[in-house]
């Protein structure tokens, strides 16, 4: 399924620049990748890059409580 670009979830718009050599590198990640988009490339990657160091997409649902300073650095050392 698409996302439209008229999503009401994607409300936020994020501009960037790249050089030509970074712009090369996420084209060819992305057709390698078969990503159907630009976008979607730079999403993805960025979910890549913030699970790496440690930080989850939240789920749906849960309050601003459960989320602390502390928590990460305590579910690191189990």
């Amino acid at each position: 399924m698409a996302v439209m670009a008229s999503d009401p979830s994607r409300s936020e718009r994020l501009q960037i620049m790249l050089s030509a050599e970074e712009l090369a590198a996420l084209d060819d990640w992305r057709f390698k990748s078969r990503m159907p988009s630009r976008a979607s490339a730079i999403r993805e990657l960025l979910r890549r890059g913030l699970a790496a160091e440690g930080f989850d997409v939240a789920a749906g649902g849960r309050k601003s409580t459960s989320f602390g300073v502390l928590e990460a650095k305590e579910n690191q050392a189990e």
